[in-house]
């Protein structure tokens, strides 16, 4: 462990137990999805940016603040650069299933160019893409990240 990666002078680790975390974890995917999903929409569809493209910047926007708040309010870890770069790590590699199966759902069931159904459509496809990264990204960062780390 370096200098950096301790915790700080007189912290205490608080370790929460599996329900606890998993609630907190839920909490803060949902408003972190908030954010993603509001971020991706208003560039996709308000600002008509390329859709992979608006994902990104709202994938990246959503899982800053999914980072931030899990590492503080979930998992109780002290800031670790280790911890930052195995986070990102999988969140990139989560990013890479998200988008596929985000861009898959839409490729297969084009949203209609106006009404209610082109909200929908982005909707479901960004619930099955979060759903399923959410899954993995619980348990890998419970049970590898932020215990071993």
């Amino acid at each position: 462990m370096t200098t950096s990666d301790a915790p700080e002078q007189g912290e205490h680790r608080e370790h929460l137990d599996l329900k606890t975390q998993l609630i907190r974890f839920v909490l803060t995917g949902g408003f972190s999805a908030i954010v993603d999903f509001g971020i991706t929409l208003i560039l996709g569809k308000g600002l008509g940016l390329d859709e992979a493209l608006a994902k990104t910047i709202g994938f990246i926007c959503g899982t800053t603040t999914a980072y931030l708040l899990n590492r503080r309010w979930t998992f109780k870890a002290a800031p670790s650069t280790k911890r930052l770069i195995a986070v990102w790590a999988l969140y990139i590699a989560m990013y890479g299933v998200q988008l596929g199966i985000y861009m898959a759902f839409y490729h297969l069931f084009p949203p209609p160019e106006d009404g209610i159904g082109s909200y929908v459509n982005r909707l479901i496809g960004f619930v099955l893409a979060q759903g399923t990264a959410t899954v993995v990204n619980f348990i890998v960062q419970r049970t590898v990240i932020f215990r071993l780390m």
